[in-house]
């Protein structure tokens, strides 16, 4: 594949997601069901509230009654907490004693908060104050209607929407079921963390990208599988791939550049893969591959730590968003100033560590560093990643580019970059 044959990263992006579907459903318990995607929407079986309830501890009434420009005496006929319900019909002159929550008595209609009432003997109170005429009452089906959709399908569930479907007595949401992501290391020199007498002799290199693969694979919200470390070995890289059938996607790193030891491509297409691309304009992050390895869908990642960890927020962590059943994959991307000159030496897309500051009332982006695919640390500084367009080999400081918070909430159905 040339240089010009390359996929421009957007594309691949959206190429990886045309192959993606979203995971069958199943019910889970509520408190189980946190960071899962609903697969089918949820109805009100019942009205929220209830019924009309005071939003005050006070004393229940009718407007009618209370006097606007002076004191007014009640008879008190009952009282109400919360969780109980009321007996009485309030008549003229009567009020009832009510908690924050409890149901309103017939024919009342507003609460006076208990700051502005004196209680004269058990049974009278006095209202001091009418600025609570006709208010402090929640109304009964003014949060919820019974029958309407309370949730939609491919709504994520936080700790608000738990909240709601909790109100409404859905103890067991459906939603999709969380993608399980295969994760493969390749290269002689990289060892597990349980080599680490090597790895302090400096015999071996630790493979930092099975951990961080994993770690990014199960903040996106995926079940992992580590399927280790394996050699620049034909049959030992056969042998391993053979234990990601049960994965919904596989992800592995190294082995897919052009060195007569990397061999995860040709042994991937061996095995019956049809490779949709396998390298793209951008850097860090050059050789990924994408396409399908005995029926599971397979993106293939550099092995230079930063480049593998920028490949997998562009294109795994959306592809993973999908599986579970997002409708929203991409980080949304925000723009910032350049807080000093960017030369580039390649006309490709470069993704750019920085950090984000606001100078002035902008925000400003600048570089964490060296930018080499090699530079981990990079990748603890970094706020956000900054796209300097493939077309642009030189950004003055000063000028505005778009930038991937790292941290950002808010997503996006297509790529942004």
């Amino acid at each position: 594949m040339t240089e010009r044959t390359r996929l421009r990263p957007t594309d691949a992006a959206i190429a990886i997601l045309n192959e993606m579907t979203r995971l069958p459903s199943e019910a889970v318990p509520l408190l189980s069901a946190r960071g899962r995607v609903l697969a089918e929407a949820v109805d009100a079986p019942f009205d929220l509230p209830h019924w009309d309830n005071s939003a005050m501890d006070g004393y229940a009434v009718r407007s009618a009654d209370i006097i606007a420009d002076g004191p007014t005496q009640l008879a008190i006929v009952e009282d109400i907490p919360a969780g109980a319900f009321p007996t009485h019909t309030l008549g003229a002159g009567e009020c009832a004693r009510i908690f924050t929550g409890a149901p309103l008595p017939d024919a009342a209609d507003c609460v006076i908060r208990q700051e502005d009432t004196t209680r004269l003997d058990a049974r009278t109170v006095q209202i001091n104050d009418s600025r609570d005429v006709g208010r402090n009452v929640r109304k009964r089906g003014e949060d919820v209607q019974a029958g309407t959709v309370v949730l939609e399908p491919g709504t994520a569930l936080g700790p608000a929407q738990i909240g709601v479907l909790a109100s409404v007595a859905c103890s067991e949401p459906i939603v999709h079921r969380r993608p399980r992501v295969a994760v493969l290391g390749t290269g002689d020199e990289i060892a597990d963390l349980s080599e680490r007498e090597a790895i302090l002799a400096g015999r071996k290199i630790a493979s930092s990208n099975t951990y961080t693969m994993l770690a990014m694979a199960e903040a996106a919200g995926a079940e992992t599988i580590d399927l280790g470390i394996v050699p620049d070995d034909p049959d030992a890289i056969r042998a391993r791939l053979g234990d990601a059938a049960a994965a919904d996607l596989l992800v592995t790193s190294g082995g897919m550049s052009v060195g007569e030891h990397d061999h995860l491509r040709s042994l991937l297409e061996e095995g019956g893969t049809e490779l949709l691309f396998w390298r793209l304009r951008m850097r860090p992050g050059a050789p990924v591959g994408f396409g399908r390895y005995r029926g599971t869908p397979w993106i293939g990642l550099p092995g230079n730590p930063v480049s593998t960890m920028v490949t997998f927020e562009l294109f795994a962590r959306p592809a993973i968003r999908k599986l579970m059943g997002y409708r929203t994959l991409f980080r949304r991307t925000t723009i910032a100033r350049v807080g000093e000159d960017i030369v580039t030496h390649a006309a490709l897309q470069h993704f750019l560590r920085v950090t984000l500051t606001m100078e002035d009332g902008m925000l400003t982006a600048r570089s964490t560093g060296s930018q080499g695919s090699g530079i981990l640390t990079s990748m603890v500084k970094a706020d956000a990643v900054l796209i300097v367009p493939e077309d642009r080999r030189e950004i003055a400081a000063g000028e505005s580019l778009e930038v991937i918070r790292l941290d950002e909430p808010t997503h996006l159905e297509m790529p942004p970059f």
